[in-house]
């Protein structure tokens, strides 16, 4: 017997998956050359937004001791999520199960043979539509990181992003994505992960950075950034990698890719120049952070709507992110005195939710199939409303428990000395000298 039907056996006899089940292509779909091209291409775009476009970005915000565990994170999340993935979480997220979560058919992606696809991606190979959706469970977990950084044990970082990617990415990306999750099912539009990916991620590190507490001295000590070129080199490769995210989950070689490129494109420009002109009339200066905060967070807030709008929504949506995002990370992160080290919550929390919002009154019937409030359907704000809200509670909650199991057992932050150290030294054994 081959290793294939080994696996196979063994998963039949635990009952996962059904002895004579047959894992054949879907009747009718037929893998198409130009978009399976396109989608390789997307995916790669994707994990290039992971490593090295957020380890980047991240890496440059931080005090030079830590630049090489903030760095590791994003890479080690990699790893981690990879395997997770194959192992059991794309199947818990995207295979046939209930409303709440999938089922344990493609464990270790038993069956998954070069020919197969899924109905969701009906004309690639599924082999694909997997990797490219495992992009997106990597770089989930690794933008949490931004809220907690230069505090959390290493050893901790790598249970509480398995725990999270099992528990909590998986369950809201089979709501949100799969045809039987109860969200998709109410008709909530999230069209590459302004619910799923950013505001889940917000969220969790909110809610981790409450947890952990501030940083020393923050608020006392100066924290200047370590590398803003860093950051500027991230910015600019998250900006390039997201045509993958966001025209890629058209999950076609078409127009709907197309458009959503286009207000991709446009979302962006217009949140950097609202976050920079915002900040130019509040502060005196137009900082280079500002600036490349504002893009992301324009690409943030145009993530959920970009397969459901038009340009004139898309615009209207990134003036919107880059004016909010900027108030989220910079008053209200001092008002209320929380330590989001790099603003996930502020710039991905915050603009996830008001991209989730808008797409339901900016939603154009011609390009997505559903009209938003300015086209007479008022309700779908109302189910958009509901999606953010389910995301924001089931997060919190479940995020919370986690870390608090984390911390009982082995403990989720540094020591007093370590921290001062930095966490390069007390985590790595390695420094930057230069």
């Amino acid at each position: 017997m081959t290793m294939a039907g080994i696996r196979r056996s063994a998963l039949a006899a635990l009952g996962l998956i059904a002895p004579g089940c047959a894992w054949a292509a879907i009747p009718g779909a037929r893998i198409h050359s130009g978009d399976t091209a396109w989608m390789l291409t997307a995916t790669a775009l994707v994990l290039l937004m992971t490593i090295p476009g957020l380890a980047l970005y991240y890496a440059g915000m931080v005090r030079k001791k830590n630049v090489l565990d903030t760095l590791a994170q994003s890479f080690i999340v990699t790893c981690l999520v990879t395997v997770l993935w194959y192992a059991i979480g794309y199947s818990l997220a995207f295979t046939p199960g209930n409303p709440w979560i999938g089922g344990l058919g493609r464990l270790f992606l038993a069956g998954l043979g070069k020919d197969a696809v899924s109905g969701l991606a009906p004309t690639v190979p599924e082999t694909v539509y997997m990797t490219f959706q495992m992009t997106f469970a990597i770089i989930t977990p690794a933008l949490i990181a931004g809220s907690f950084a230069e505090r959390m044990r290493f050893s901790a970082l790598l249970w509480f992003m398995s725990l999270w990617l099992v528990f909590v990415y998986a369950p809201i990306a089979h709501w949100v994505w799969s045809s039987d999750g109860w969200l998709a099912q109410l008709g909530a539009l999230d069209f590459a992960g302004g619910t799923v990916v950013h505001l889940n991620a917000g969220v969790a590190g909110l809610v981790t950075a409450l947890v952990l507490g501030r940083r020393r001295g923050y608020g006392r000590d100066a924290m200047p950034p370590h590398n803003l070129v860093l950051t500027v080199i991230g910015a600019a490769l998250l900006w390039v990698g997201w045509f993958g995210f966001n025209a890629g989950s058209a999950v076609a070689a078409g127009g709907r890719a197309g458009m959503a490129m286009a207000t991709t494109q446009i979302a962006t420009a217009a949140a950097a120049l609202s976050w920079m002109f915002a900040e130019w009339l509040a502060r005196g200066k137009p900082s280079v952070l500002g600036m490349v905060s504002g893009a992301v967070a324009g690409l943030v807030a145009i993530t959920p709507a970009s397969g459901f709008v038009d340009p004139t929504g898309a615009f209207v949506i990134g003036i919107a992110g880059g004016a909010v995002c900027f108030w989220t990370a910079t008053y209200m992160k001092n008002f209320f005195g929380y330590d989001d080290s790099l603003d996930s919550f502020g710039v991905h929390g915050v603009g996830g939710a008001l991209g989730a919002i808008l797409t339901g009154v900016f939603a154009v019937k011609a390009i997505g199939g559903t009209a938003g409030a300015l086209e007479g359907n008022g309700y779908q704000v109302v189910k958009q409303l509901i999606d953010v809200g389910a995301v924001v509670v089931y997060d919190a909650v479940v995020t919370f428990l986690i870390l608090k199991a984390i911390d009982l057992v082995i403990g989720l932050r540094v020591s007093e000395e370590e921290e001062i150290e930095g966490l390069d030294l007390s985590q790595h054994g390695e420094q930057v000298y230069e």
